[in-house]
């Protein structure tokens, strides 16, 4: 509450009801406003026009004294996310058994929240700061056409929301053992987390993890069938002594040059894909709890057909046709190799430390060209260097690691620090064997490309471009699923945004890219605006995006803002070299 809110009584909600029975449903404005329930103050922020349009807007505020959590539940930065996470998860499941079934038109007695994956991620669906919990969620006022319907809507109000808030923001009426294991994970995984870049490590996955998930579109884990736990080899073992499980084994990939090589269907794909989401924490039980990858690794592939504007793409490609120029390049059409090109200079840019690439989404000449291949096209009439001639240059260089798939090009071996091969889901560290066979089989294709990789250069945005308004309509900024932004009267498609996994970010980034043109002032670098709009993130919460209190945006990183805003077809900057 703020000085300003004037606070009514529960019973007002009451005569309210009483009052507008059986008129239009416009009339539901009227309740508006906040109401002492004793224990909890409900706040309904936003009626909605008409039972079809988008739910009402509802809070539940419980003082810090009254919910009566310990300290140590929000003690430290990961316990508090984990417990935000939890506590929406509670609420979520309540609301399910509430609001099933109709109760009139449209959304007529909805009772919904922005439930979670099996990530845990920092939501605005609920807040827990130094005075109080809040949870966010969504109401369906119900109606029979569009004519109020009083005694649903009173048994919503007044007696199951009530209850539904008293039975998940209230220390002792949830499990205690099923939070504390909630916010202990969270924290070990963290712990992991902070000491992979400074124990010079990518990722690790710990032994017994489960990396299969149910199916292409379900990310639980995988539990009917042959379900192979993870073991680590010997030789990349390492144990960390975790603040709450304490002792940990499992497999580390080191900073440098990896392989997962493998038959067809012997896990690679599916271990690259639990490396990628281990920037998330997961909730137990998931199978990926400590599986950990350092927040700065972004994953890479080929994205035929994409914008990109005023990349330098040079170090990968040169001497185009026609004398286009490869240190500011731009195509609305990108073919696969300029497109993952950009997309690995794009990453860069923002300070990525690890590259995350699948040979099966990669453009094949963007990876390889063998020695066959050079003796058929000389260089000076191929304009691509193969990402093969410069990967050793990017970790020399800028200290930029790289976690690849190699499924068909033995040339790697040439180049790889460490080769991990998957025999039946079973992870074994094959280095050696890989390097003896690359002495004995000499390829002899020619490096390319010339012998360092350069330095890539910071861009800076045009605000004028980034301008979701239509003329004199409203600005319309929304999302549409997980992978596509509606910008004003353009689309933004994040299909090859692999490391986006609720469509919360999406929405959050959405408005995100609207917020970031504040800072943007033809002199700040694309990096430099997203850093201060980040940094505003930390200090102040997903909030700064709107005036409004809304409950469905989730966090984000650098790189996801950096990507959408890279895709904005709009988009003009000016490269600075």
């Amino acid at each position: 509450m703020t000085g300003k809110e004037k606070e009514s009584h529960w019973e007002d909600i009451q005569r309210i009801l009483s009052r507008i029975e059986g008129r239009g449903y416009k009339a539901y404005k009227e309740l508006t406003g906040s109401y002492d329930f004793g224990d909890f103050v409900l706040l309904i922020d936003h009626v909605q026009s008409d039972p079809f349009a988008a739910p009402s807007r509802f809070r539940a505020r419980v003082l810090k004294e009254n919910g009566g959590f310990p300290a140590d539940t929000y003690k430290n930065r990961s316990r508090t996310i984990a417990l935000r996470d939890f506590l929406t998860r509670e609420f979520s499941c309540l609301s399910k058994k509430v609001s099933g079934g109709r109760r009139g038109t449209g959304k007529s007695g909805l009772i919904s929240i922005d439930t979670p994956g099996q990530e845990i991620l920092e939501k605005t669906s609920m807040i827990v700061n130094e005075d109080y919990l809040e949870a966010r969620f969504f109401v369906g006022l119900p109606a029979r056409g569009r004519t109020i319907l009083t005694k649903v809507a009173e048994k919503m109000l007044l007696e199951e929301i009530p209850r539904m808030v008293r039975s998940s923001l209230f220390y002792p009426q949830i499990d205690s053992r099923e939070l504390y294991a909630h916010v202990e994970t969270a924290e070990d995984a963290d712990f992991i987390r902070e000491r992979l870049s400074a124990q010079n490590f990518v990722s690790f996955v710990a032994d017994g993890s489960v990396l299969p998930r149910a199916s292409g579109i379900d990310s639980r884990p995988l539990k009917k069938g042959t379900v192979v736990p993870f073991q680590s080899p010997s030789s990349l073992k390492v144990s960390f002594n975790l603040p709450n499980r304490g002792l940990m084994s499992g497999m580390t990939i080191p900073s440098g040059i990896t392989l997962i090589v493998g038959g067809g269907y012997h896990g690679k794909s599916t271990l690259l894909d639990a490396v990628k989401l281990g920037i998330y924490n997961h909730v137990p039980g998931d199978g990926r709890e400590f599986v950990v990858t350092v927040n700065n690794a972004v994953m890479i592939r080929a994205e035929d057909g994409r914008k990109i504007e005023g990349v330098d793409i040079s170090p990968f490609i040169s001497n185009l046709p026609y004398g286009q120029d490869t240190k500011s390049f731009s195509s609305d059409n990108a073919s696969g190799s300029t497109s993952q090109a950009a997309n690995i200079i794009e990453a860069l840019e923002m300070g990525a430390q690890a590259l995350l690439i699948d040979e099966d989404t990669s453009a094949t000449n963007f990876m390889i060209r063998d020695h066959r291949m050079q003796k058929l096209i000389s260089k000076d009439m191929e304009p691509i260097t193969p990402f093969i001639d410069k990967v050793r240059q990017l970790h020399k260089e800028h200290g930029v690691s790289t976690i690849a798939v190699i499924g068909g090009s033995g040339d790697y071996f040439d180049v790889a620090d460490l080769v991990v091969s998957m025999n039946e889901y079973i992870p074994e560290e094959c280095t050696a064997r890989a390097k003896e066979i690359a002495e004995k089989y000499k390829t002899d294709r020619k490096k390319e490309g010339g012998e360092t990789f350069g330095a890539f250069g910071n861009r800076t945005l045009l605000p004028e471009s980034i301008d979701p308004r239509r003329g004199d309509r409203a600005v319309k900024i929304s999302s549409r699923g997980l992978l596509s932004i509606v910008f004003g009267v353009q689309d933004i498609d994040l299909g090859a945004v692999e490391q986006l996994v609720h469509v919360s970010q999406t929405r959050a980034l959405g408005d995100a890219i609207h917020y970031a043109t504040k800072y943007m002032n033809k002199k700040r670098t694309l990096k430099e605006v997203i850093d201060l709009v980040m940094a505003d993130f930390h200090d102040s919460g997903l909030d700064v995006l709107s005036s409004e209190k809304f409950g469905d945006y989730a966090s984000f990183r650098t790189y996801e803002l950096a990507a959408a805003i890279n895709r904005l077809r709009s988009v003009k900057v000016i490269q600075k070299r």
